[in-house]
C-alpha cells in the first residue's frame, strides 16, 4: 500500500475508534451545496460526515476491530461519525432526507453491533438520551407522588371537617 493510502487509512481508523458509532450513507445525487448543508446540520448534532474511498474504508474498519461490514461497499459512500448520541445524527439524516430525498442509509455500527437501514430509521425516531431519562424519571416519580398524596389525604380530610365544623359554629 502506498504511503498516502496508509496515512488515509490511519485517519479513518482514528475517526472510527474515536466515535461510538458510524453510519454509512450513499450520497450519490447530492449537489455540493446540499452536501455542505448536510455537514452543517450534522455539526449541530455533534457529528460529521466524511467521504471515503471504499477499499481504504474497508481496510480501516478491519483495523478498527470490525471484521466484517456485512455488505459490499459500492457507490458514492460517506461515513457519519460523532462524539454525541447516534440518535441525534440519525434524526439529522432523517430530516435532511425528508427534504432532499438523499442520502440513502446503507448500514451502521453502534459499539461494534451492526445496524441495517431499518434499525437506523428506528433510532432516528427515538427520543434523545436526555429525553428518555426524563421520561424514566417521571415514570419513577409518579407512584411516589401518588403515595404521598394518598398518605396525606386522611389528615387533609380531617382538617377540612374541622374547618367546616368551626365555620358552622361561628355562623
Amino acid at each position: 500500500m502506498r504511503e498516502e493510502k496508509k496515512l488515509i487509512t490511519k485517519e479513518y481508523v482514528e475517526r472510527l475508534n474515536a466515535s461510538p458509532y458510524f453510519i454509512v450513507v450513499n450520497y450519490e445525487g447530492l449537489k455540493v451545496a446540499q452536501f455542505e448543508e448536510l455537514r452543517n446540520r450534522l455539526a449541530d448534532a455533534s457529528a460529521e460526515v466524511h467521504v471515503f474511498k471504499n477499499s481504504i474504508f474497508k481496510t480501516a474498519a478491519k483495523e478498527a476491530g470490525i471484521e466484517e461490514l456485512g455488505q459490499a461497499l459500492t457507490g458514492q459512500l460517506a461515513a457519519v461519525t460523532g462524539e454525541g448520541e447516534v440518535t441525534g445524527a440519525a434524526k439529522t439524516l432523517k430530516n435532511f432526507r425528508s427534504e432532499f430525498d438523499k442520502p440513502e442509509w446503507q448500514f451502521g455500527f453502534v459499539d461494534n453491533d451492526r445496524l441495517d437501514a431499518d434499525q437506523i430509521r428506528t433510532l432516528a425516531d427515538l427520543p434523545s438520551l436526555d429525553g428518555m431519562r426524563a421520561k424514566l424519571l417521571g415514570t419513577l416519580q409518579a407512584p411516589a407522588g401518588q403515595l404521598v398524596r394518598t398518605l396525606a389525604e386522611p389528615s387533609a380530610s380531617v382538617a377540612r371537617i374541622v374547618r367546616a365544623k368551626f365555620s358552622e359554629n361561628e355562623a
